[in-house]
């Protein structure tokens, strides 16, 4: 029987060993997607205790907790720190089987040195150390990016955002681990959205002049763009159930706004037709820059309205969406492949039942000199498990070069995260070593390392094509 998190953990095979150990291990982390905070990045925030460090935020944790029956209170409400942290020390007990059993493990061993494992017995001896811990040199904001190896890290950022602390970033000059902001404008696509009004009276504020006109809209937005690609931005993201795919012009997508300023309800065909005007206008707005567009499509949000009525978003009750994603999705990368406007493009599935449309529709828009154009990205959220890294790379290896994959991503907003590109790494050795044992790949070492060191950091950093410091 193997010991829990041991030095081979998760490899069972001993080509796995040696491309964890020679050719993964020591890899820097190029974190391409993540929700950290530039403000807490530039302050070097420094965290009052392993609550605020581990358990703000991060939703995947929320949900354990309110499925074991924990009071909001304790999960995102003004309970106290410590009794937060014994509400998840209760509940981690219970996650026989559930990816953030390990991670859990993981960032207490490799950060803190804390091998007990988290139960209420050992919990207040793993409270007092951790804690001891992080008020230390090197447990703040950037020492723990620093810690991890992290050498560049792409945030998410609103086009309203003014983007301060990436500016002040970039002119102190002293932090080694670059920091880009992320271009991320779905609160002016999906229209329908009770947000999009608050959303477009901040982007109102922007301005000396109010935006009367649709045209001044998005000649504001490509503003915006500009202002992005200034300040360092070379990636854009956006997160929809699905792609529409419709009638659509100009006037058409003009007249939806419209409608939606004069507080109008806005039809689902009208969103539709707006929503896919504004992702072609911003399609093209990226490809002349050079930027690549992140696509993050399956998710249905905030199901819960009486927790959304009186909480807000983004408080973790969302799931897969079942909406058929391949037509639309096929017509909308032609119809801006067909006026060369598509740009470097990664789509991310949320449900996995889509792992071989989303593999199979990357590859039918190559771009010449560029390996992937159009990339199938990593498991996204609930697929952020063994289970499912391994079902898409496996889906990518079957139809497509999975030499060419971008690797893991953080999409986290806790600094503790980055135990995750750990996790992912071990898995992809495995994987590969169990297929060279079984005879289905040669074992030549020099051809395996060099996929796993593209996989793990190289095939990013040369697809995105942003400065770092080596």
């Amino acid at each position: 029987m193997k010991k829990f998190l041991d030095e081979d953990f998760l490899i069972n095979n001993d080509v796995g060993k040696l491309l964890y150990n020679k050719y993964a291990k020591d890899m820097p982390i190029y974190d391409y997607h993540c929700h950290l905070s530039p403000m807490e990045i530039y302050t070097d925030k420094r965290f009052k205790n392993l609550t605020e460090a581990w358990l703000y935020g991060d939703h995947y944790k929320w949900r354990l907790l309110r499925s074991n029956g924990v009071a909001e209170k304790y999960v995102t409400g003004d309970g106290d720190d410590y009794d937060k942290f014994m509400a998840w020390a209760h509940t981690v007990p219970k996650m026989i089987g559930n990816p953030l059993y390990h991670w859990t493990h993981m960032e207490l061993k490799r950060y803190f040195g804390i091998d007990l494992i988290l139960n209420p017995q050992n919990a207040d001896a793993i409270w007092q150390k951790a804690n001891q811990i992080l008020q230390s040199d090197g447990f703040t904001a950037r020492g723990l990016i620093k810690r991890s190896n992290v050498k560049l890290v792409c945030t998410t950022d609103d086009p309203v955002d003014d983007l301060q602390y990436h500016k002040k970033l970039k002119e102190e000059g002293d932090f080694e681990t670059k920091v880009y902001p992320t271009f991320r404008p779905e609160f002016g696509i999906l229209i329908e959205k009770p947000a999009f009004l608050p959303w477009f009276e901040k982007l109102q504020n922007m301005r000396t002049r109010k935006i009367q006109m649709f045209y001044n809209f998005l000649e504001t937005l490509e503003s915006r763009v500009d202002y992005f690609h200034e300040a360092g931005c070379r990636i854009a993201d956006c997160s929809m159930d699905y792609i529409p795919y419709t009638e659509t012009s100009f006037n058409i997508a003009k007249n939806v706004f419209e409608k939606a300023l004069s507080g109008s309800e806005i039809t689902k065909e009208e969103a539709d037709a707006y929503k896919l005007f504004m992702m072609c206008f911003y399609g093209k707005l990226y490809a002349q820059r050079g930027w690549t567009m992140q696509l993050h499509l399956g998710v249905i949000r905030n199901l819960n309205t009486r927790i959304y009525t009186k909480f807000g978003p983004d408080m973790g009750f969302d799931s897969l969406s079942d909406e058929s994603m391949a037509y639309n999705m096929a017509r909308f990368l032609d119809k801006l492949d067909s006026t060369d406007s598509l740009p470097k493009t990664i789509i991310y599935n949320l449900n996995n039942k889509d792992n071989y449309v989303f593999a199979t529709m990357a590859a039918n828009f190559p771009g010449e000199g560029i390996p992937g154009k159009v990339q199938y990205g990593a498991a996204w959220w609930y697929n952020d498990q063994k289970d499912g890294m391994e079902y898409q790379m496996k889906t990518l290896a079957n139809v497509g070069l999975l030499s060419n994959f971008l690797g893991m991503l953080t999409d986290s907003r806790s600094f503790l995260s980055y135990a995750r590109h750990e996790y992912f790494r071990r898995i992809l050795c495995n994987m590969l070593g169990e297929w060279v044992e079984k005879g289905e790949y040669p074992y030549d070492e020099g051809a395996l390392g060099k996929i796993v060191k593209g996989i793990c950091y190289n095939n990013a950093k040369d697809y995105f094509g942003l400065e770092i410091d080596e």
